[in-house]
């Protein structure tokens, strides 16, 4: 009597059930969590792990095609994570640098050398940045543009400035860095916002 042996489930699925499983694991509550990037990496990793131990018995070419299949899954989401983030960060980089259009010039500056004075050098560069910007429009310099990007402000400003355009133009850039691409800045750079602004309140 001859004996069936059951087949055994496929070490990589077809791409029709990749996409469906990746679509099921992807719509878990759990991903619309801060961290999303540390957990699709670490669902990938048990993934992996999952098809490293089913192929530990499979012939050598197909356990190299689960392990690439598994590699390029990595990359994929990695690149697709880091894309939707940058996206994200360009989008937020539209918005407009001044929010609150009731604080003026003066105290966007007392907070910023406030944070400095305390270390938080991100804080102070943005805030400096904004008593930048209000200021030369409490002084007549800048017509009041509300809802005005940093770039848009610093191109005016390089419009009046001509000379100090490119310092202008380098504080919007760390603007939107430290506030919408969460790079940290250092002393150097929040201090050279500050010294703009007190170049800029001097000129007549």
């Amino acid at each position: 009597m001859t004996r069936t042996v059951p087949a055994e489930p496929p070490l990589v699925p077809t791409p029709g059930e990749g996409r469906s499983l990746l679509r099921r694991e992807l719509l878990d509550p759990a991903y619309r969590e801060d961290d999303l990037l540390g957990r699709l990496l670490d669902w990938v990793r048990r993934a992996i792990v999952r098809t490293l131990d089913a192929a530990s018995s499979a012939p050598p070419l197909t356990t190299f095609f689960a392990m690439l299949v598994g590699l390029l899954l990595v990359l994929a989401l990695i690149w697709l994570v880091t894309r939707t983030r940058a996206d994200h960060a360009v989008r937020r980089a539209g918005d407009a640098a001044v929010p609150d259009a009731t604080v003026s010039g003066d105290e966007w500056r007392a907070r910023a050398e406030a944070a400095y004075s305390s270390g938080d050098h991100g804080t102070a560069l943005v805030d400096g940045f904004r008593a930048l910007a209000v200021r030369q429009v409490e002084r007549g310099q800048l017509d009041d543009a509300p809802g005005a990007t940093a770039h848009e402000l610093a191109a005016a400003l390089g419009r009046l400035h001509p000379a100090r355009s490119d310092r202008l133009e380098a504080g919007a850039r760390l603007f939107d860095l430290v506030l919408y691409g969460d790079r940290a800045a250092t002393a150097e750079q929040a201090r050279s916002v500050l010294d703009l602004d007190d170049e800029l309140a001097g000129v007549r």
